[in-house]
């Protein structure tokens, strides 16, 4: 089948002129670009281009790009001066708030107010817009919210919402901010200053408790934060891993303990029992307390004047010996904690006390008053013992032994030739 064309209805079909793209055009306040969108084609201005097509049939001329600055023009800003004058970048020039994008503005006159003010702009927004629980809806508290409602509209916690309270609470208590009931919803005061803020403020739950007072009192007397104090207190496993770590944490957390343990007398039988239950502790400990002895041995004679002989007696010291012992104590006093002190105390007791018996032999009347003392404290020694045999126990029990009567004669001949000695020194004497 054959169809007739109209000669017009083959006609090439031209296109509605696509949008034109973007251009960029130079702001004369910015030193930037910023690409213009062209509005669409309306309907109108369509038909007309379809009607021109269809008299004038054939491709239009491809539109020349409009020319656009190159980067180097766009950025060049050394010689836009009414920019840099406007940003403030000009020597001994403020930026202009009006020639700047009105939301960095904000930010940054709100980093300033924190940067002077700290955590009271935050607690001004509380103390001004917040109504605890309990509290009557009278005047301008009408306007104010609950907590709860103000951290539902925060996106935080009431707890913590609570806490920026109680610290404007206290502030106010010692005259410092307004009360809550002066302020307004929406009302800008001056603020103290951003340092106060800290002695006011406790981040953290546990400083409203008993215990969390105790660790924010003993933090301010040592001049740090509460608020360190109580996260340590908070996470003993950090606080171990730390001394086990670090020897530094390890020697502040022996010195901490040995300062409670002079007000703790529970910490210090902990302490004691741990250390007898553990078999290389005890051994330090035994020898460490040795060496105390020793060096109280050798202080005690520079600082009283006096000895004390092996018998007990308690004499002037020579002032060879106690020369002797100051230098000895000298060089003990200048040891390091870290340097052992054993070693050094056992030279100095052992050559103080062969001076101490020295000075005994040289002496007659200190030598016999020696032996007389040594001889009474053996005789107290062997009576004493002697007494505390049962003779009872012996019979009841049956546990004699042969021995045991050999022992007791040869006793008895010991103490009848100490007796006859005795006997003829008084006569001689």
């Amino acid at each position: 089948m054959t169809i007739a064309l109209d000669p017009s209805d083959t006609s090439p079909v031209v296109p509605a002129p696509a949008a034109p793209e973007p251009v960029a055009v130079e702001r004369p306040d910015r030193a930037e670009e910023f690409w213009v969108q062209q509005p669409e084609a309306s309907a109108e201005a369509e038909q007309e281009a379809e009607q021109e097509a269809e008299q004038e049939p054939g491709p239009e001329p491809e539109p020349q790009p409009e020319e656009t600055p190159g980067p180097d023009e766009t950025l060049d800003t050394d010689t836009d001066t009414d920019t840099d004058a406007a940003l403030g970048t000009e020597p001994g020039l403020a930026p202009d708030p009006a020639a700047l994008d009105p939301v960095v503005v904000r930010d940054a006159q709100d980093f300033g107010v924190y940067a002077r003010t700290g955590g009271w702009a935050f607690a001004l927004k509380v103390a001004r817009s917040v109504r605890p629980g309990g509290q009557p809806a009278e005047g301008t508290a009408r306007r104010k919210v609950s907590a709860k409602a103000f951290a539902e509209l925060a996106g935080c916690s009431p707890e913590r919402v609570m806490r920026h309270y109680r610290a404007w609470d206290m502030a106010a208590d010692d005259g410092l901010v307004p009360q809550f009931e002066v302020l307004v919803p929406g009302e800008d005061i001056e603020l103290p200053d951003a340092d106060v803020w800290l002695s006011y403020y406790a981040s953290r739950n546990s400083a409203a408790s008993v215990r969390g007072q105790a660790i924010s009192a003993a933090a301010e007397a040592e001049g740090i934060r509460p608020t360190k104090a109580l996260e340590v207190a908070e996470n003993p496993t950090a606080l171990r891993a730390a001394i086990l770590a670090d020897p530094g944490t390890a020697e502040a957390a022996r010195g901490a303990l040995l300062d409670r343990m002079k007000e703790d007398p529970a910490l210090q039988t902990e302490m004691a029992r741990a250390i007898a239950r553990t078999d290389d502790l005890k051994k330090a400990v035994a020898s460490e307390a040795k060496a105390a002895d020793r060096i109280g041995y050798v202080r005690q004679i520079v600082e009283n004047g006096q000895i004390r002989t092996p018998a007990g007696q308690t004499v002037e010291a020579p002032a060879e010996l106690r020369a002797e012992a100051e230098r000895h104590l000298s060089l003990l006093d200048e040891l390091d904690d870290s340097e052992e002190a054993g070693e050094w105390a056992g030279e100095a007791y052992d050559t103080v006390k062969g001076l101490v018996a020295r000075a005994v032999e040289e002496d007659p009347a200190l030598r016999v008053q020696e032996r007389r003392t040594k001889f009474y404290n053996s005789l107290q020694k062997a009576t004493k013992v002697f007494e505390e045999l049962t003779l009872d126990e012996v019979m009841e029990e049956d546990i004699y032994e042969a021995d045991m009567l050999q022992r007791l004669e040869a006793l008895q001949e010991a103490i009848g030739s100490c007796i006859s000695a005795l006997r003829k020194a008084t006569t001689a004497s």
